[in-house]
């Protein structure tokens, strides 16, 4: 069962104290981080002129595509014979945190119908069996797409009652949240893996 608002917020606290800070997220080293201090003052980065979009994975030889050299197996939550749906590896600052890819690399735009449907049907079911488990609030559907051209789409569970962990700022709270314990962590995996099967596929949280 996923930890409620105050078992998070006493690990926040616990870290770092009640006034505390934690600490910036990765993506704040990021070259795309939109912001940097001023002054004291927290402004929009100045924006580059434009330039060649980078390759993304997949699409040269010396960025191969990840998703085709296979998915760890300790990573797999649920797999049928054209999807898999992996975790990160780890605990993160919320509760859940999934991605479902194609076997085939294909990505989103040149789906045929059957993979779009199919696609449609296991995101509806994700977010059902996910926004279904005690004190998750609500479930974040992303595609973004620039770092790899094999589809990758990802599922946010952010916990109930975090009013501040609110839309797209919760995938940057994911990575300041102190992780939660693995042993509920991967009971509410076999949660989601074991409802999501019960519409086919494999279990294996």
């Amino acid at each position: 069962m996923p930890e409620s608002a105050e078992e998070v917020y006493a690990r926040v606290v616990a870290a770092v104290g009640a006034d505390g800070h934690l600490p910036m997220p990765p993506s704040g080293a990021w070259d795309i981080f939109p912001w940097e201090v001023v002054d004291g003052q927290i402004v929009p980065r100045v924006l580059p002129p434009p330039s060649d979009e980078p390759a993304r994975g997949g699409e040269s030889d010396d960025k191969p595509c990840g998703a085709c050299q296979g998915f760890d197996a300790e990573q797999v939550v649920w797999e049928d014979d054209v999807w898999v749906l992996t975790h990160p590896g780890a605990p993160s600052g919320l509760p859940i945190v999934l991605t479902l890819h194609p076997r085939e690399h294909l990505d989103l735009g040149n789906l045929d119908d059957e993979h779009a449907s199919q696609l449609g049907r296991i995101t509806n079911r994700l977010v059902r069996i996910m926004e279904n488990l005690p004190d998750i609030g609500r479930v974040h559907v992303n595609r973004w797409g620039d770092g790899g051209s094999h589809l990758h789409q990802m599922f946010f569970a952010r916990t109930a009652r975090l009013t501040h962990v609110l839309g797209s700022p919760a995938m940057e709270w994911d990575d300041m949240i102190p992780p939660g314990p693995e042993s509920v962590w991967r009971a509410d995996l076999a949660t989601v893996a074991e409802k999501l099967a019960n519409w086919g596929g494999e279990a294996r949280a």
